[in-house]
């Protein structure tokens, strides 16, 4: 039952998440910053705004992104298979990158190419991950992985792994080239209005909840260790976003499989042979 009520309020959670990255960001940089329930006012905002749609096609894919988005955090919630989830993220993803390039729009196809590049370089890991829970646990059963204790020591190097590529999902810096609106203007998001561009912007709330459950599951059974583990990155990742520069995409890929990569393999080769 529990469950249930969590799925159906990811949207809301992950909103508030937000909200509360933002008044967190603004403390780090002395500022009052908006209130905790500004991603609510803004998404009324934007209901409000006039809705043009530039092809069926090019919403329909806006729509299936949030839905395999909102199924992906359901899935982990109810303990299902975590390689499964994995991957019906990556599907979600891949609606997405197909939405920038479905229109005619030279800084939608810059997006769409910047969020390609940009799975190129996460997917790996979170795939190398599920592996390394599946080698601890001897399951990919995401409720099976929450019986056994904490796997922060064995996958140690997995986890850093994991916790580098969230300012990447999260489209935080130093690794927010994907949504550089200086450069690329909105990117995949440009030709979305009103209650079309609402769909985006939840999928952003769920992309939240998606990262941070990840997180959990290195905590194993134990719920006070999950909540330190996200709060912990949580702060590191805002830290981290107040403090550096965006890198450009090349870079991103760079440091993201020169770093994150060999990490996640020496963990999971590490724990083969230990």
């Amino acid at each position: 039952m529990i469950e249930s009520v969590f799925i159906l309020l990811a949207p809301i959670i992950g909103a508030l998440l937000y909200g509360f990255e933002r008044i967190v960001k603004a403390r780090m940089q002395n500022r009052m910053g908006p209130p905790l329930l500004q991603p609510f006012y803004d998404m009324f905002k934007l209901m409000q705004k006039r809705l043009y749609l530039i092809h069926a096609p090019h919403a329909l894919f806006a729509l299936l992104h949030f839905i395999t988005l909102w199924m992906v955090v359901a899935f982990i919630i109810l303990g299902d298979n975590l390689l499964y989830s994995i991957f019906l993220h990556l599907l979600a993803t891949i609606f997405l990158i197909m939405a920038g390039f479905s229109v005619r729009s030279a800084y939608s196809h810059m997006g769409a190419n910047r969020e390609l590049l940009a799975l190129l370089a996460y997917e790996p890991i979170l795939i190398l991950m599920a592996v390394g829970l599946y080698l601890y646990t001897g399951s990919f059963n995401i409720s099976m992985i929450r019986t056994f204790s904490s796997s922060l020591p064995q996958l140690l190097l997995l986890f850093l792994s994991l916790a580098l590529i969230i300012p990447v999902k999260l489209k935080k810096s130093p690794f927010d080239a994907t949504s550089a609106h200086q450069e690329i203007v909105g990117g995949v998001e440009i030709e979305y209005s009103s209650w079309m561009f609402e769909f985006l912007y939840m999928a952003k709330c769920l992309e939240y909840v998606f990262v941070y459950l990840l997180v959990a599951l290195f905590a194993g059974n134990s719920l006070s260790l999950a909540l330190l583990l996200v709060a912990t990155v949580f702060l590191m990742v805002n830290l981290v976003d107040n403090s550096t520069a965006r890198v450009k995409i090349q870079d991103l890929m760079k440091m993201v499989l020169g770093f994150g990569l060999i990490l996640s393999i020496m963990n999971i080769v590490g724990l083969y042979f230990v």
